[in-house]
């Protein structure tokens, strides 16, 4: 079975894809709908987005499923189809990587709960665990190699994620990664050193930033992961830039060019998943890869 340290055995990094919802508003989706809704209604797009990450050179893809539990599904009315657009995603993107024959890994997704917890919200823990677990069994059973779990600012709502995925499975590998875009800090005030102790702590296999608030932020972030936590397998996955909105739509201001000197930049400062988040596409990750493949020694 594939795994990120016997990928990590073959090559000094590994490449992850770029944003999805990105890719997805740029097919058609309306402001307001749900992505997760498109595994069932238009999973031929989505397999495109995979497909052309893959081809780009992208190693490891993250299903579908960034709002896929029962609290963000509930905005739009869906929090009864969990189980079917979560198992959707992951099958979808197993079929592209399995047509592919190339040696990648698919990472079920899972992002914030979309509420905040006890006492600074009105979630329970239990709440958030419970969430969690049933978007992690329709991940697993879908076939997921592991479970990739982002976005996250506050290090109790993490905890709770990844107990949510081991009340449904023990070993599966899972990531996981925080959003550090308030003066350093992630908008609950946790620090990247504090993170990376923590995170590993709950026996992540990597640990890292991504999404936030452009390229030198995440930098920043893994400099300071890798001093505090050097062992860690770190991961950076930044945005295409800060935004900035044309015609009431945010468009993201860095190029590949921009993203390529990011990504040996991230790699120097010790990150071996490198990526990229909201804003990227298939072109930025391409560059990535060309950069990486052309100036990270290969042993």
């Amino acid at each position: 079975m594939t795994t990120i340290p016997n990928l990590l055995e073959k090559s000094p990094y590994i490449l992850a894809d770029g944003a999805m919802g990105t890719m997805l508003f740029a097919s058609r989706l309306e402001h307001g709908g749900a992505p997760e809704l498109w595994n069932v209604e238009y999973p031929e797009r989505v397999a495109a987005v995979h497909r052309a990450y893959l081809e780009a050179g992208a190693r490891l893809l993250l299903s579908n499923t960034f709002g896929g539990n029962r609290h963000r599904l509930s905005l739009h009315r869906l929090q009864g189809r969990v189980a079917e657009l979560n198992r959707a995603a992951v099958k979808n993107l197993r079929q592209v990587v399995d047509a592919s024959g190339v040696e990648a890994l698919v990472a079920g997704d899972i992002g914030p709960s979309g509420g905040v917890l006890l006492p600074y919200g009105t979630m329970t823990y239990e709440e958030a665990v419970d969430g969690f677990a049933e978007q992690a069994s329709a991940l697993v059973e879908g076939g997921a190699d592991l479970l990739w779990i982002e976005t996250m600012a506050d290090l109790e709502e993490v905890r709770a994620a990844v107990e949510g995925v081991r009340r449904i499975s023990v070993d599966i590998p899972v990531v996981t990664t925080m959003t550090f875009d308030t003066h350093g800090r992630t908008m609950m005030g946790v620090k990247p050193e504090d993170a990376a102790a923590t995170l590993s702590s709950y026996g992540a296999v990597a640990v890292g930033g991504n999404c936030g608030n452009g390229v030198e932020e995440i930098i920043t972030v893994v400099e300071k992961m890798h001093a505090a936590a050097p062992e860690a397998i770190l991961v950076a996955k930044a945005n295409a830039g800060i935004p900035r909105l044309v015609g009431g739509r945010a468009v993201y201001q860095a190029t590949p060019q921009d993203m390529a000197e990011y990504a040996v930049k991230a790699y120097a400062a010790g990150a071996r998943l490198i990526g990229a988040c909201c804003g990227s596409t298939p072109a930025h990750i391409q560059a990535v890869a060309a950069a990486l493949a052309s100036q990270v020694p290969a042993g």
